[in-house]
């Protein structure tokens, strides 16, 4: 079974976060044994990318969720860096300016969401207005229980628009969380991460944890699934979330699009006199229909020689 599969929340089941062990890890021992696997996913994702950026038919929306210190940055870091940045964008939703409470919570999200072609992930999502607003009593419970639906239909509103929707909610325990805000402490580079107000959260934990187990049973569709990742493990938590972002994409079965104009034409108005010149042979020599068979050992040829005359600069 893949781990789409495995870690993927069924539409109509019931998320109890305290059965589902945080340090999992799967098959892999550790993170020797994995990081060639990430590396070829990684790759897969770069690809991926450049047929749905020039077939410009599906968009892709990755939703980030997890309690502090859960690892979001570090799979921004990690994986998403697979992905160049002229089609993609990482949004980062904080508390809402003046602008955006004058608006409906879904206001700032959807103008966030990516346009055909592109990728967006979501650092913290339009979710936080079911965790951190109900577990701190922002709005009455009134409002709050009603926007379970009001997600769900505006998720379906954009699936049915041409964007897929992958939900990933890094799964770590409380041990694991102090663990890392203590790590920060060792870190030069991560101190500035350091938060008081995060150790106050902690007071909340159970709360929260009751908070994501609604979401997670309530939001969890086909159309836009959630998959809940162990990730105590930051490298496993990585191979799960490539691995599952590659079955995604690749299941849109894209496709790079025909060429819009004729390349004999092309080649002979303004190639054919610099091929003469040069002693090439004709252009319409070379010009010439390929068999779709052999149109990807053509591509890996000319790979092939681009990375041997490297090798000899």
């Amino acid at each position: 079974m893949s781990l789409l599969d495995e870690l993927r929340v069924k539409p109509g089941s019931k998320v109890n976060l305290a059965k589902i062990d945080a340090g999992y890890h799967g098959d892999y021992e550790d993170e020797g044994t994995s990081q060639a696997e990430l590396d070829k996913y990684c790759r897969r994702l770069s690809e991926l990318q450049a047929v749905m950026y020039a077939e410009n038919k599906h968009s892709l929306l990755v939703v980030l969720q997890a309690m502090d210190a859960g690892g979001k940055d570090g799979t921004i870091k990690h994986v998403m860096e697979a992905w160049n940045p002229q089609g993609c964008s990482v949004v980062g939703f904080k508390v809402p300016t003046p602008e955006e409470l004058a608006h409906d919570y879904l206001w700032r999200i959807h103008k966030m969401t990516p346009g055909k072609g592109h990728i967006t992930v979501f650092n913290r999502s339009h979710y936080e207005d079911v965790l951190v607003v109900r577990v701190h009593n922002l709005v009455p419970k009134e409002v709050w229980s009603k926007r379970y639906n009001e997600i769900n239909a505006f998720e379906r509103q954009l699936t049915n628009s041409g964007t897929t929707l992958v939900k990933f909610f890094l799964h770590i325990d409380k041990e694991e969380q102090l663990q890392r805000f203590r790590d920060r402490f060792e870190e030069s580079d991560k101190q500035w991460k350091i938060s008081e107000s995060d150790y106050k959260e902690r007071e909340y934990w159970d709360e929260y944890q009751q908070a994501y187990m609604d979401a997670l049973s309530k939001c969890s569709f086909n159309y836009a699934p959630w998959y809940i990742i162990p990730a105590n493990h930051k490298w496993f938590r990585n191979l799960a979330v490539s691995q599952i972002l590659v079955e995604t994409m690749e299941g849109l079965k894209m496709k790079y699009p025909e060429p819009s104009v004729d390349l004999a034409a092309i080649k002979q108005l303004y190639h054919a006199e610099v091929a003469e010149a040069s002693g090439l042979p004709p252009v319409e020599a070379v010009v010439k229909e390929i068999p779709k068979d052999k149109v990807k050992k053509g591509k890996k040829k000319g790979k092939k020689k681009k990375k041997n005359k490297k090798n000899r600069s």
